[in-house]
């Protein structure tokens, strides 16, 4: 375990066994049974699905030449069968790259619209590279536009990669050819690996969902993504790149009020560093290809769109917690559940207050149960609680009830946070509003990745 700091001279201790405050801990229900999103829903997966499940649909990935080692995917391309509706959301920092603004002008600047294609470099971000970089993209959707035989404005671009360094134009050049001539309905994996930075391995989910009894019988219809993202993680969005896709028949303004409200409580819902990056872009495309030939578009009203929403918000989520469990440096994904709060922004306010605090971070990789670390950072959230109504559990074993101490006993926690996923969970007592944040832990490596991250 971490050693108590000896200036910490507010630290809770956690086995506080002789108070006659404390509770006994076999005598305390858990808050909750079973760790999982508030409200989950989760259709049938698709075994090693990705973002060419969906019909109508191919990628590729290649190495082009952005990255210096040899071999190394860098390029991807995720192109639909026909020009189809997309929408996108993009990240809210003011230092935002070129490919985020040309995107959004593909997309007249509304955030969805008509689009054939998706190009990602990684290796070079685009970004704080003024009017050159501008020009970057744009001849990056040209060239992909004329590769793939669309115009250049259904072209959608994305980069990720080193801040302030313009991007080379000749990879492009060479890669993208490679790339249309790779496009397959199994090249997703490629795909997703291509994207990949300071990841460790790629990240990809699909699900289906069935469109019997709700206007669509016999149909089977997928979502189904790729996203990159282990560092600079912060809302809006993180430091990340997804492109989704779907062969439901969704027109692209309901596209994209679906997508943020996904991106809402999967995406926003990550938190690595607390950093927010420049380069944040996530992209839906819908085919249609799965529903009979002039079917009309799912109505946004109804129950055959609500199944869409929650094979989204599946995938999306999905996504996320990869995305977490693969933080620079990280060795467990850190789920944070925050009940009983005053307001959803409360409940977001204390669930992203424990998830970003170094100390909870840095306890967990140490398996320290040290709850008085989750009670600081909820107390400082700014949402209104009672300090005596606040309960919390950290992997289903309570530790706080009243705002007093819950006796414990150290090695079976110990022994629980030796899971892959160490959930913690807050009852705060004011209200019902709930929420999921999803983290990780604070390790050594951290710091190493991004001490040298241009080296």
């Amino acid at each position: 375990m971490i050693p108590v700091d000896p200036h910490e001279k507010e630290a809770v201790m956690t086995h506080q066994t002789n108070s006659p405050t404390s509770a006994t801990g076999d005598s305390v229900a858990p808050l909750r049974p079973v760790s999982a999103p508030f409200g989950a829903t989760v259709p049938p997966p698709v075994e090693g699905g990705g973002v060419t499940s969906a019909r109508g649909f191919r990628a590729a990935g290649v190495h082009a030449g952005f990255r210096k080692e040899v071999g190394r995917l860098d390029l991807a391309l995720v192109a639909a069968d026909q020009p189809c509706a997309c929408a996108a959301a993009f990240t809210k920092n003011v230092f935002c790259s070129a490919p985020v603004t040309v995107s959004r002008r593909h997309l007249d600047g509304v955030g969805y619209g008509t689009a054939r294609a998706v190009v990602v470099n990684s290796g070079n971000a685009n970004a704080a590279t003024g009017a050159i970089g501008l020009e970057a993209a744009e001849e990056t959707a040209r060239l992909a536009g004329d590769a793939v035989g669309c115009p250049a404005d259904e072209v959608l671009v994305a980069s990720t990669g080193v801040i302030g360094v313009h991007l080379p134009l000749a990879p492009f050049g060479t890669g993208l050819p490679q790339a249309v001539g790779q496009l397959s309905a199994e090249g997703g994996a490629q795909a997703a690996r291509a994207i990949m930075t300071t990841d460790t391995r790629p990240k990809e989910a699909a699900v289906t969902f069935s469109g019997d009894g709700v206007g669509y019988d016999g149909c089977t219809f997928t979502v189904g993504g790729m996203a990159k993202g282990s560092g600079m993680i912060m809302p809006n969005m993180a430091t990340m790149i997804a492109v989704i896709t779907t062969d439901a028949p969704i027109a692209s303004n309901a596209l994209h009020d679906a997508l943020v409200r996904a991106v809402d409580v999967s995406f926003n819902k990550v938190t690595v560093d607390s950093d927010t990056s420049t380069n944040d872009s996530c992209f839906l495309f819908a085919s249609g290809e799965a529903a009979p030939q002039g079917a009309p578009s799912f109505d946004p009203s109804g129950l055959a769109f609500a199944r869409f929403e929650q094979a989204l918000h599946a995938v999306c989520q999905n996504l996320a917690r990869a995305m977490a469990a693969d933080g620079e440096g990280a060795t467990r994904l850190v789920t944070v559940n925050v009940s009983g709060a005053a307001t959803d922004q409360d409940a977001d306010a204390a669930a992203r207050a424990v998830a970003n605090s170094p100390l909870v971070k840095t306890a967990v990789f140490g398996h320290d149960a040290n709850w008085g670390r989750i009670a600081a950072a909820i107390g400082k959230s700014g949402a209104a609680f009672r300090q005596e109504d606040a309960a919390i559990d950290i992997m289903g074993m309570p530790v706080c009830r009243g705002g007093l101490t819950v006796a414990f006993d150290e090695d079976e926690a110990l022994r629980r946070f030796e899971e892959a996923e160490i959930v913690i969970d807050v009852d705060l007592g004011a209200g019902n509003s709930e929420t999921t944040v999803w983290t990780c832990d604070f390790t050594h490596d951290y710091i190493t990745i991004n001490g040298d991250y241009r080296s």
